[in-house]
């Protein structure tokens, strides 16, 4: 039987970062949990359009630090501002507490497994032929410079009586491996027959050793070397990566 386990999760503590970064008392872990689980909530519900692919929170002794990454920054800060001063309000309202809010922008949402998943998920809501839906996906993804990508719908595809999965897949997709940059996220298309669920396993190439991913860093660029090893048949290419590995 195969084992199946969160590809985030596998990699936390080595190539991935904690989403929430705090300590707490036994007392209150629960509360803080909870806490956390309200802000993420609340954040996504409220910007469901901005293409929030992730939010990861900090807190100190006096104050909560909410990071959000966002392919559409502009829908979040809204005219001159205002929206944010008011989404800090309502923040403060659930923590009790003061809140810092970090915006940070996406430059390749195709690279982000959570988006990918949403936007598969609204095509198929909007009635798409769920492959011509995933292989749409899967083209834009591994143009935009991805190593490797998989989708998985599980539901009752194209209005059939019986539920069934799909999985299109493309290039390499390393599970297993602790070095790979392997982003995965999932969405839910709920179509007039019925909720599909969509998972999407994105594969962005190998991390250095003993190095965590930063995610504030442009997501997805590649190195002329990465880019060079890639096209092995061209001189051009190779000559390239020589030259790199050389400096």
């Amino acid at each position: 039987m195969g084992q199946k386990i969160h590809p985030l999760g596998f990699r936390l503590g080595t190539t991935e970062p904690w989403r929430s970064r705090w300590y707490a008392k036994k007392k209150d872990f629960g509360r803080l949990l909870l806490e956390d689980k309200k802000i993420r909530d609340h954040v996504t519900k409220e910007f469901n359009s901005s293409g929030i692919p992730r939010i990861e929170i900090e807190r100190t002794s006096d104050a909560v630090h909410v990071i959000i990454y966002t392919a559409r920054p502009g829908v979040l800060v809204g005219r001159k501002g205002v929206r944010v001063e008011e989404l800090k309000k309502e923040l403060q309202a659930i923590t009790k507490t003061t809140v810092h809010l970090t915006l940070h922008e996406v430059k390749r949402p195709e690279l982000e497994s959570k988006l990918v998943a949403e936007g598969v998920a609204e095509a198929l809501e909007k009635r798409m032929a769920f492959r011509r839906a995933t292989k749409r996906a899967l083209q834009t993804t591994m143009q935009a410079g991805a190593r490797g990508m998989k989708i998985e719908l599980n539901g009752r595809l194209g209005g059939a009586e019986m539920a069934r999965q799909s999985k299109e897949r493309e290039g390499r997709v390393p599970l297993s491996t602790l070095q790979a940059n392997l982003d995965y996220g999932t969405a839910i298309a709920k179509t007039t027959y019925g909720v599909i669920g969509v998972k999407v396993w994105i594969y962005k190439g190998d991390i250095e050793r003993g190095k965590m991913v930063d995610f504030r860093s442009t997501t997805g660029s590649s190195s002329r070397a990465d880019r060079a090893r890639r096209n092995p048949a061209r001189p051009q290419a190779q000559k390239e990566a020589r030259n790199v590995a050389d400096a």
